[in-house]
Parts: structure tokens; sequence; C-alpha cells
């Protein structure tokens, strides 16, 4: 049994040892890229930020830029990722009503509340997410996606999958910049209509 056991040690450290590792070097180059993405997105359009000026303001080549990152809209991904992981924890394993234990039409508002407080933080971010690809191919679209849709199943709500992208299109960044910084409306504002809606329409499911 013993002989066994050191026999399964030996097979995961030489499978751990296969895992490819990332380079000290390529460590160092993705830190440098992310931050210098993050304060041009700080400071300009995302949408007018190109793949030159980043690797520019990192002090790497295009080649090391490229490699690891094909296109501005992904690098937007990977600084947003943390954020939206963080919030996705919340409503997986966080307290009601934006985690589990509150009723479906609070949690959705509760959800509008918080996606608003992400973008009003990181709305530039969230634009440059969008740039050169579909809202709804990223891997968070998906999970908001999901997220919604079992809300309103939970609520018996009809054409839960009709109703899903109507309800997170008001989220869009491009919408949420207008409303903000055109319209002159305070996320208090945006955050407040929304989530009348979402209350409105788990009460027509009643």
């Amino acid at each position: 049994m013993e002989r066994h056991k050191n026999l399964l040690a030996q097979d995961e450290h030489r499978a751990a040892s296969a895992r490819p590792r990332e380079r000290a070097d390529a460590a160092r180059n993705r830190a440098r890229i992310l931050a210098a993405a993050e304060d041009l997105f700080a400071e300009r359009d995302p949408r007018e930020i190109t793949m030159e000026d980043v690797a520019r303001a990192a002090g790497v080549g295009r080649g090391t830029l490229y490699r690891r990152y094909p296109d501005i809209a992904s690098i937007a991904v990977a600084l947003l990722d943390e954020h939206e992981r963080a919030l996705q924890e919340k409503l997986l394993r966080g307290d009601p009503p934006l985690g589990p234990g509150a009723d479906p039409g609070d949690r959705l508002a509760a959800f509008y509340e918080a996606m608003i407080g992400l973008l009003d933080r990181h709305v530039r971010l969230s634009l440059g997410a969008e740039t050169g690809r579909s809202r709804f191919s990223t891997g968070a679209y998906g999970f908001w996606r999901a997220h919604v849709r079992m809300l309103l199943l939970q609520a018996s709500v009809k054409s839960p999958d009709v109703l899903v992208d109507i309800l997170l299109a008001p989220l869009a960044p491009e919408v949420f910049r207008h409303q903000r910084d055109d319209l002159g409306l305070s996320p208090g504002q945006i955050a407040d209509a929304l989530t009348s809606i979402a209350r409105a329409v788990v009460a027509r499911s009643d």
C-alpha cells in the first residue's frame, strides 16, 4: 500500500512538472502590458486605442503583445476579469438579495444595482472589452445571461429565453455611458429605473 502511495505521489509530481509554467520574463511582460493598458483606458476612449499604443506604452515588442493578446478587446477582458469574477462570486454565494435566499424580483433588482455600480467604475474597460467582438461572445455575458434566465425561470416568467437578452440590453456599456455622460443621468437614477423594470417583469408573472 505504501509503495502504491509513493507511485501515485510520483505520478502527481511528474504531471505537475509537465504543466506549462509562465516564465518570469513572460509574467513581467504580462504585468507591464496590463498596467499600461489600464492607464491608457483611464485616459482615452478605448475604441481609439491601438495595439501599437499599448506595445509602446508597455515597452514591449508587437510580437510579444500579439502572442498573448490578439486585440484590444482581449486586453480589456483580462483587466475586467477580476472585477467581474468578484461580482459573480457574490451572485453565487453572497448575501441576499444579491446572493441566494431572496425572491427572484429582489435578486434581479439587486443584480441591476450591482451591474450599474460595476459599469460606473469600469465603463471604459467595458467599452474596450466589446471593441472588435460581440458582447454576446464574452464569458461574462454568458454568466450574466445564465443568472438572469435562472431568476426568470424561478419566477415562472413567460418566454424567459426571449426576455433575458432584452433585460440585459440596458447594461450594454455604450447605453450606460450615453445615459450617464450625454444625458446627465446619475447611476442612482439609472439603477432605480432598472430595478423598477425588474420588479414589474416578475410581478406580471404572479
